[in-house]
C-alpha cells in the first residue's frame, strides 16, 4: 500500500515563506511525476506546481517566482519552498503522485495525500 505524508503547513504572517514535505511510502517502483495542489476555502483544487524524476518542472502562473518545486528521488520525497506569501495562498496544500508500484510497474496510479493547511495572515 501507497502513503503520501505532507508537513510543514502552519501560519505564517504575509511576506514569510514556509517550506512544504511529502513523502511517499510503500511498496514503490517509480514515482515519474509528483506535484503540489491547494484548495482554498470555496473554490476548487488547483494545480501548485509538477516535477518530473528528471526534475522537469511546471508552475500554476501565479506560483512562478515565488514557489519552488523539487525532489529527492532516493527519499521518494517532494518539497514546495513557499517564499513572499500572500493572504490569497492561504488553502490546504495537497500532494500528489503518479506512482507505479513493484506489483503494476507498466501502469501509473494517482495517489493524494491528506493535505496541509497553510494559513497566511498577519
Amino acid at each position: 500500500q501507497v502513503q503520501l505524508v505532507e508537513s510543514g503547513g502552519g501560519l505564517v504572517q504575509p511576506g514569510g515563506s514556509l517550506r512544504l514535505s511529502c513523502a511517499a511510502s510503500g511498496s514503490i517502483f517509480s514515482i515519474p511525476v509528483m506535484g503540489w495542489y491547494r484548495q482554498a476555502p470555496g473554490k476548487d483544487r488547483e494545480l501548485v506546481a509538477t516535477i518530473t524524476s528528471g526534475g522537469t518542472t511546471t508552475y500554476a502562473d501565479s506560483m512562478k517566482g515565488r514557489f519552488t518545486i523539487s525532489r529527492d528521488n532516493a527519499k521518494n520525497t517532494v518539497y514546495l519552498q513557499m517564499n513572499s506569501l500572500k493572504p490569497e495562498d492561504t488553502a490546504v496544500y495537497y500532494c500528489n503522485a503518479d506512482i507505479r508500484t513493484f506489483v503494476t510497474r507498466s501502469r501509473a496510479t494517482d495517489y493524494w495525500g491528506k493535505g496541509t493547511l497553510v494559513t497566511v495572515s498577519s
